[in-house]
């Protein structure tokens, strides 16, 4: 039996008082209040986060562990709806066994829409009869986020069938309806969908949770709506949770779920909502096997050193101490990475583009998924490649499962002045995406990624710098420090040329996801995620 002794943080009853928690093998037997003196620091329930794509951290799920116990997570809810758009089932199938060899506990759900639009081309499809096939796994945990929510309201066939297995699986479902309220918003959760970790405004997730819908605060490398949705916390303290969705390494290190909860606290909320939001809901919602620091739960529970910053001192997971004071308890595993990557080198002439008239351009945001519409022009010219007095970059998709003709778009908002980035991250069928300023930088950058079989990629124009990503073309075979440490140095050298973009690799990462407003590029061509149809990227008219 173990004794560990601090104030214990005690989320159900509202209350703090020294106290010793006593555990044997992997549950909580007993927590007491004492009048002896304890050791420094807080005893509280481990953070959930309650949406990631382990896939986007780019790390595998063992070497994404080993970073996140040093902030408090013990564990996460988690779609590998990424890896599925690449391998499939045995994407998944990898996820799984790789976290099975370290502490953290990871809850998979079954993906619920690979693809996720027909607009584009993966490299695999999950349809009803696999979903029902996957709901069998005892490791998934509920039906990840369904993303076509036109397909909902049309009563896709497929669609509707996939939410009817987890139901009768008695699953969870999760939504995804980016700006979707009223009447419509009513009828796609009215088919049990009980979650949204894509509302971007206050007045969004209001409505939402209005019909309770369970509002998932998200603050990711990418999108970052904490500010604009944590009023909600008072509102609606049994319906919110916090996630991430999307979570670089370089950010993974500096906080997770802790520095949200250190954020709502500063901002005046209070101290135990914020920590039901951080502990409680997701475990609750999802129904996961995790402890909440009560007599006869799991040992899951962090040593804290304030609740005000939320600094993590030690993590306990399944009554092992995994994190103590810088040391983490646990080793990585060896991997061996799977891939699916088809296609072959591109010519500098392949990305030729004719422009007569105005270029319909993705306005990209720093931070968010959501883009906007600009006509820029007219111009006239036989390959438009960039025009730098309107920040305005040739933007590609080129398919990596087979041979095909690159779509070609448009883009604002980067400030590259010279060069061009790629990556094999380009949500959600992970095609090679690219943009940069000349179709020379391009072309180089899209075939080195062709040689590594995926990662991310830039050029200043003669230098070409590389991190393979070797699992499915997402995932890097390093230690998460490594690889944050290459990242962080990628993202220095883009500042260096121009970008204005602190994670540009991530927000270009997003201009293929076709189910987030406005305009986006799949491999097919350039799509209105307002109309959900394929738009011409040239036009003589207004927009």
């Amino acid at each position: 039996m173990a004794v560990i002794s601090g104030h214990v943080v005690d989320i159900h009853n509202r209350q703090i008082f020294p106290g010793k928690i006593y555990t044997e093998g992997t549950q909580v037997i007993r927590i007491e209040p004492t009048s002896e003196a304890v050791e420094d620091g807080f005893l509280l329930p481990g953070f959930t986060d309650a949406h990631i794509h382990i896939e986007s951290s780019l790390l595998v799920p063992s070497a994404f562990a080993h970073l996140a116990v040093r902030q408090g997570t013990v564990a996460t809810v988690s779609d590998p709806h990424e890896i599925a758009n690449v391998c499939g089932i045995e994407g998944i199938r990898f996820m799984v066994s790789n976290s099975k060899t370290v502490p953290l506990k990871f809850h998979f759900g079954v993906p619920s829409c690979v693809p996720a639009t027909g607009f584009e081309t993966a490299g695999a499809a999950i349809g009803p009869q696999e979903v029902l096939q996957l709901m069998e796994w005892e490791d998934m945990h509920f039906l990840s986020e369904v993303m076509n929510y036109p397909g909902v309201l049309q009563r896709q066939a497929d669609l509707m069938a996939k939410i009817e297995a987890a139901k009768e699986f008695n699953k969870p479902i999760d939504g995804h309806a980016p700006g979707l309220t009223g009447d419509d918003a009513r009828d796609y959760f009215s088919y049990g969908i009980t979650t949204d970790h894509e509302c971007f405004t206050y007045e969004e997730g209001k409505f939402k949770a209005s019909i309770g819908v369970k509002i998932l605060i998200r603050e990711g490398s990418a999108a970052r709506n904490f500010e604009a949705l944590i009023p909600l916390l008072r509102e609606y303290p049994e319906l919110i949770m916090f996630c991430s969705d999307d979570k670089h390494p370089d950010d993974l290190l500096q906080g997770h779920l802790n520095s949200l909860c250190a954020r709502a606290v500063k901002a005046g909320y209070d101290l135990w909502d914020t920590l039901r939001a951080a502990c409680l809901n997701p475990v609750q919602h999802y129904r996961l096997q995790v402890g909440l620091l009560r007599e006869g739960d799991q040992a899951d529970f962090i040593r804290v050193d304030n609740l005000e910053a939320f600094n993590v001192l030690e993590t306990w997971i399944a009554g092992a101490q995994v994190f103590n004071r810088g040391y983490v308890a646990f080793n990585l595993p060896k991997v061996y990475p799977l891939n699916r990557f088809k296609s072959r080198k591109i010519s500098v002439s392949a990305l030729a583009a004719p422009v007569n008239g105005k270029v319909k351009a993705i306005v990209a945001a720093d931070r968010q998924l959501v883009t906007e519409k600009a006509l820029i022009g007219p111009f006239e010219t036989e390959n438009l490649e960039s025009d730098l007095t309107h920040d305005l970059l040739k933007l590609t998709v080129v398919n990596r499962y087979k041979e095909a003709t690159p779509a070609i778009a448009w883009i604002t908002g980067f400030g590259l002045k010279k060069g061009a980035i790629a990556s094999t991250v380009a949500h959600d069928s992970h095609n090679i995406i690219a943009a940069g300023v000349d179709d020379q930088s391009l072309t180089k950058v899209i075939n080195a990624l062709m040689e590594t079989r995926g990662g991310l990629a830039w050029t200043d124009g003669e230098q070409v710098e590389v991190l393979p990503l070797e699992v499915a073309g997402l995932m890097s075979l390093n230690p998460g420090e490594t690889v944050a440490e290459i990242y962080s140095s990628f993202n220095a050298s883009l500042a260096q040329m121009g970008a204005t973009m602190p994670a540009p690799f991530m927000t270009l990462s997003f201009m293929a996801l076709l189910v987030i407003p406005s305009l986006k590029l799949s491999d097919q061509g350039l799509f209105d995620g307002d109309k959900f149809r394929f738009t011409q990227p040239v036009s003589k008219e207004e927009l």
